[in-house]
């Protein structure tokens, strides 16, 4: 029998593994990466700060868990899940309480910071990773399965987080949600990640200086280049997308009703097509549903613009963007598995780290800048619209190397 799996179903069955590191995926999504937007305008008042100083904090974060991505996932490509990912709910948690006493802008700065080294321990890359290596023969299902809580975490969080500013107050909701990191996440990370996979044997002193060599090889080919395009144009998309959701949705003529309910369906709609992929996977040719799966949020894109001030334009979007969001997570989370190399998913996801957070921090802040009081967002979404697809095209390229 397969020694890895011996190990894996001694700590825990194999759905019940899916399922809690899953779970703290939830609570880490919901409590950091969305919880931003939820403080910012109570730590404003707070603080006496504006907008700009505060959305820097997030673009610190995101600057922090990118240039920390590489060395992570080298050393969870290295065995070294159970501690990385311990470690770093046991940070976030740290983080939150340091953030619940900030007194000055450098000290929300310094707090985000924090919270960045967490997530780039905790958030889907390393968790990604472990299913790759646990889950060798079957990491793309693995990885589908993971990501339907996932999915949900802005819908629990968001009102979640709301409800305990309102009982308790900012800085003691903050608290709380310290109290999940450290008491549910660690937990569940320090028994589930017992056991972890490790490379074959090979003779001594040889073993480092061959794995270095093949991630040198990897690193240099054309495919990983050509994936690294595509993760990092559709992800700078959907980066930019939620900061200014509310201000398009608006524009787009829905009524302020629908402009609330709006962003919670997103995250809805990002499950309902994550468990349609789980239904159908076995049925589907991968690399088909890989290639067509991204055009989803072009698509709802073209809706949006075209059909600017329609309800029903809109609502497409908000479907086709949800899915395709959705599905774009199974993709960039396996494209480097399956057409690169398996053995190597983390650090040649982490090479991507630098280049992937100065897009998700840049984005936003460039969709603003091409808002005009006359042309609203149409500039923006235009360009929007071309870099998905300059993504995508980049996508089907390697995939035709890679299958050649």
């Amino acid at each position: 029998m397969n020694p890895m799996s011996n190990a894996r179903t001694r700590i825990v069955g194999d759905g019940a593994f899916v399922f809690w590191l899953s779970f703290a995926q939830l609570i880490s999504w919901g409590s950091v990466f969305y919880g931003f937007s939820v403080f910012l305008e109570p730590t404003e008042q707070a603080l006496g700060i504006g907008r700009a100083e505060s959305s820097l904090g997030f673009s610190l974060a995101l600057l922090a868990e990118g240039l920390l991505a590489y060395p992570v996932g080298r050393l969870i490509d290295r065995g070294h899940e159970r501690a990385i990912m311990t470690l770093g709910s046991l940070w976030c948690g740290l983080a939150l309480l340091a953030l619940s006493q900030v007194q000055n802008l450098w000290q929300f700065w310094a707090a985000w910071l924090m919270l960045g080294v967490g997530l780039s321990a905790t958030l889907y890359p390393p968790a990604f990773a472990v299913l790759t290596r646990r889950f060798p023969t079957d990491f793309r299902r693995a990885i589908i399965s993971l990501t339907f809580l996932g999915g949900l975490a802005s819908t629990v969080f968001i009102p979640l987080m709301a409800g305990l500013i309102e009982w308790l107050d900012w800085r003691h909701a903050l608290w709380v949600l310290a109290g999940f990191h450290v008491l549910v996440c660690a937990p569940i990370h320090a028994h589930i990640l017992r056991g972890a996979p490790v490379h074959p044997l090979l003779p001594p002193g040889h073993a480092q200086a061959q794995e270095v060599g093949e991630l040198k090889h990897h690193l240099r080919q054309p495919t990983f280049w050509l994936i690294g395009v595509f993760v990092v144009l559709l992800l700078g998309v959907t980066a930019a997308l939620p900061a200014h959701m509310i201000a398009l949705l608006r524009e787009s003529g829905l009524s302020e009703r629908w402009v609330i309910i709006a962003p919670a369906f997103i995250g809805a709609m990002q499950v309902v097509g994550r468990m349609g992929l789980y239904v159908l996977e076995r049925r589907l040719d991968p690399h088909w549903t890989n290639r067509w799966m991204p055009c989803l949020i072009p698509l709802g894109l073209l809706f949006l613009m075209l059909g600017a001030g329609q309800v029903w334009a809109a609502m497409c979007f908000v479907v086709l963007y949800g899915v395709g969001n959705g599905l774009l997570t199974i993709v960039k989370g396996t494209a480097i598995a399956q057409y690169v190399s398996q053995a190597h998913t983390a650090s040649l996801n982490g090479a991507l780290g630098l280049p992937l957070a100065l897009a998700r921090a840049g984005a936003p802040f460039v969709l603003g800048l091409l808002w005009s009081p006359e042309g609203g967002y149409a500039l923006g979404l235009w360009l929007m619209w071309g870099t998905c697809l300059l993504g995508i095209g980049a996508l089907w390229a390697a995939q035709r190397r890679a299958l050649a």
